[in-house]
């Protein structure tokens, strides 16, 4: 079984002490001597915690981050990991907020518990295995309906996600108008083989929806990428190139990486690609009417 985990791209040696930080709690993992988060200050920005009209009328709790000042602003709905709505998520939030932004994530985790403290990794499978694709979808409707009913937030919506989230973004990106751009940071993209965590849920994956994505989506992957082989990101540009690429959407393998490069929290961080990932990240929602 292989899951998007920080150990599950690092050699054998040092893959037993990541473990045991990053499974000790993000906390642990984020104080680790490998790892510097980034802080980003809230000054200036308005930050809280609201509810959505999640699936089934359920009521979930999400992060928001948005400029303080007057006006409207465009929007961008942020996909957690497995590990749930973390610092690292939020801080990507007020990132984004800092760039102009109504930043929202989702706790897509709520109705089973909250992975980010759990010790547990059969607890943490547990909880991410309930948020089945359907539910995620509507889920995530909710997050762009609230987007829409907010004075200070723009009708020009995009979305971004990471590991778990980055095939989110996929998929949201191909069934939802509202959503005008997508960048996917190393989410799975095809079927996982058979006995893995994920291969048994009835649902289309990234790889099945390609020929068909009228959305543009910039998908950033890593060549290391144990977790999400470089074969699969080629059946992805396969599929998309498969109606002539409509939506435009790109993928960028960055070489020498590993998955997990944004995350500042992990010892697979890569500062250089974290950076002009991000910069194209922004380029791209500006380009495509999300800035």
């Amino acid at each position: 079984m292989r899951l998007d985990t920080p150990e599950g791209n690092l050699p054998p040696t040092r893959r037993a002490m990541a473990a045991s930080l990053f499974f000790a709690g993000y906390a642990s993992a984020a104080v680790s001597s490998c790892a510097s988060p980034v802080t980003t200050p809230s000054d200036e920005l308005i930050v809280e915690d609201v509810h959505i009209n999640g699936a089934g009328g359920y009521s979930l709790p999400a992060y928001v981050a948005r400029p303080a000042g007057r006006g409207r602003h465009p929007c961008v709905i942020v996909v957690n990991e497995i590990f749930g709505i973390h610092d690292y998520i939020k801080d990507v939030c007020r990132r984004f907020a800092r760039e102009g932004y109504v930043a929202i994530a989702p706790d897509y985790f709520d109705r089973a518990g909250d992975p980010a403290p759990m010790t547990d990794f059969q607890q943490i499978l547990a909880i991410v295995g309930t948020a089945n694709h359907e539910q995620v979808m509507a889920d995530t409707e909710g997050a762009i309906a609230w987007l829409k009913a907010q004075s200070f937030a723009r009708n020009a919506i995009g979305i971004t996600g990471f590991c778990w989230g980055g095939t989110v973004v996929w998929m949201a990106a191909a069934r939802f108008p509202d959503i005008k751009a997508g960048v996917a940071w190393y989410g799975r993209v095809v079927r996982p083989a058979a006995g893995r965590w994920g291969a048994d849920e009835d649902r289309p994956w990234p790889y099945d929806i390609g020929g068909t994505l009228q959305t543009p989506v910039l998908g950033l992957y890593a060549e290391n990428d144990n977790g999400i082989p470089l074969e699969s990101v080629e059946q992805m540009r396969a599929s998309l190139q498969a109606a002539d690429n409509p939506s435009n959407s790109q993928i960028i393998v960055y070489p020498g990486v590993q998955h997990g490069f944004h995350a500042d929290y992990r010892e697979s961080y890569n500062a250089e690609a974290a950076a002009d990932g991000w910069a194209r990240c922004l380029a791209w929602f500006r380009a495509n009417g999300v800035g």
